[in-house]
């Protein structure tokens, strides 16, 4: 019994170290979608701000001139070329490709609804995460998750902000996120 009675409190004793001892590791600390959004949302809050590309479409151009963002200067002899120049209002909101002032419409035929150019907004804008789906886990111990990069057009008047929703536009496109756990935090790796 004495034999017993010393196993039994050496058991105990065992049973109690392997509970104290395993207390005091750190259990890995969860991915959450908010925690992944906030440190995604981080790494673009500290890249520099850049313009957003707008395409202008026949829709586009049409809605400018409605806007006041530029005016016909020259109408070509087909009458379906011609030349806009940006005014006051238009170069504080816009800049063309070239530099210039004139935007040069040149469409294949009077029908052409396909032509368009690219400019950029004036007001910079940082990029935004949103709907992220669930967080999966990744070979090696990373995590991965899926999500939307949207342009931010913040501070962009309305009127170009509706052009900037026509079709031909792209406002958003599809991004992976990769983490590594580093010393007991979740740290951002890459973004492809």
């Amino acid at each position: 019994m004495k034999n017993a009675a010393k196993l039994l409190v050496f058991g105990a004793a065992a049973a109690l170290a392997a509970g104290l001892w395993l207390s005091g590791c750190k259990a890995t600390p969860e991915l959450t979608q908010a925690n992944a959004q906030a440190l995604i949302q981080a790494k673009y809050d500290q890249s520099p701000a850049v313009p957003a590309n707008v395409t202008i479409d026949d829709l586009g151009m049409r809605e400018g001139l409605a806007a006041k963002y530029w005016e016909r200067s020259k109408v070509y002899p087909n009458n379906y070329w011609g030349d806009f120049k940006l005014t006051a209002e238009g170069k504080k909101v816009i800049k063309l490709a070239d530099g210039g002032d004139i935007i040069q419409w040149r469409p294949e035929s009077l029908t052409d609804k396909k032509f368009s150019l690219i400019v950029q907004t004036v007001t910079a804008n940082r990029l935004k995460a949103r709907d992220l789906k669930d967080v999966q886990d990744e070979s090696g111990g990373g995590k991965s998750v899926e999500f939307s990069e949207s342009v931010s057009l913040e501070g962009v008047p309305d009127a170009l902000q509706g052009i900037a929703h026509n079709p031909g536009n792209k406002l958003a496109a599809k991004r992976t996120a990769t983490f590594v756990l580093d010393n007991g935090v979740w740290k951002l790796n890459s973004i492809q």
